[in-house]
């Protein structure tokens, strides 16, 4: 029976950390660039529209076809959510097929969840270990979309740079893609590179542009698009449009660093004053083997346990509220 109520009281804890931990990371790891809520909407709004298309969606399909060369593959594609795993393969700059990416998950979550069952003789810690093993792989692909998207916003006022000095000089447009395509490293040469393909082998020009913010899927890839897209309608001088969207992508990147910078002593202590009582728990747990089971057991210090988590929790959402600042 004390075997039972020890295991109960571990899942508690493990459960406990989890949540908050889980919490920390989505309100307080922010890449350098973040975006507000309200620009988030509209580039999601903006990317279904672009791929609610008919043009769009037979371009995908045929793309879709190429990757998955068997009848197994084909129909493993066709599985719910398989198309945002793949736009999230695409982000992250990888070409491995969606289905190798959700087998490698679920391998990973048997796995390791058969191990930490037979090794802890405690299902539940084999099912939340299974749980964090099998999102490795998701987690590891949306490091690598944040790190490359990152990098692409802040090589976009160069190439901007690159296309304006092209334009002025009497280039058309796609040649100044095709410029900045061979000028500039990965990950916006070879994204300039495809997007001058798909114009230079007759696509339509918005097509093509629109496959760029689609495949990046950022705010100011999106203003980019936009701005070309209505400039060729409307027309005006291409080259000052770039060259002033350039000055203030740079300038909006600096004001974001200085965000970041400014906010950083709150994040830390967000961290600090979040994890502290687990940390607290754990000193006293081997300083005092015996205070941690007494509390536990007694309905009142079960109670006061609760209330401080739920307390921890309202402190976290408390200082997101203060640090994270809508811009």
């Amino acid at each position: 029976m004390a075997m039972n109520v020890n295991l109960s009281d571990q899942a508690i804890v493990v459960i406990m950390v989890a949540v908050a931990v889980f919490l920390l990371v989505q309100s307080f790891m922010v890449p350098a660039f973040g975006e507000n809520r309200q620009a988030r909407k509209r580039l999601r709004k903006r990317l279904r529209a672009v791929a609610d298309t008919p043009e769009r969606r037979e371009r995908l399909a045929l793309l879709n076809q190429h990757r998955q060369r068997s009848s197994l593959e084909r129909a493993l594609g066709t599985l719910p959510g398989m198309r945002r795993l793949e736009r999230l393969i695409d982000q992250a700059g990888r070409e491995t097929p969606a289905y190798r990416v959700v087998l490698v998950s679920l391998t990973l979550a048997v796995v390791a969840g058969l191990l930490l069952a037979e090794w802890t003789s405690f299902p539940l810690m084999g099912a939340i270990g299974g749980i964090v093993a099998g999102a490795l792989p998701l987690l590891k692909l949306l490091r690598e979309r944040n790190q490359r998207l990152a990098t692409f916003e802040e090589q976009l006022p160069d190439a901007l740079v690159i296309m304006a000095r092209a334009l002025r000089a009497g280039h058309p447009f796609n040649d100044a893609m095709k410029l900045v395509a061979e000028e500039m490293p990965d990950p916006i040469g070879p994204e300039f590179r495809i997007t001058f393909m798909e114009i230079n082998y007759g696509g339509d020009i918005r097509l093509a542009l629109e496959g760029l913010l689609e495949r990046i899927g950022s705010v100011t890839v999106m203003v980019f698009v936009t701005s070309v897209l209505i400039q060729r309608e409307t027309g005006g001088n291409l080259a000052e449009l770039v060259e002033g969207l350039a000055a203030v992508i740079r300038e909006r990147f600096r004001f974001h660093r200085k965000l970041k910078t400014l906010s950083a002593e709150g994040r830390l202590a967000a961290w600090i004053l979040s994890l502290l009582p687990f940390g607290l728990a754990g000193v006293l747990s081997i300083t005092s083997p015996d205070f941690l089971p007494m509390l536990v057991k007694d309905p009142v210090g079960r109670q006061m346990v609760m209330a401080a988590f739920v307390m921890t929790i309202i402190g976290i959402l408390w200082m997101r509220r203060i640090v994270r600042i809508e811009v």
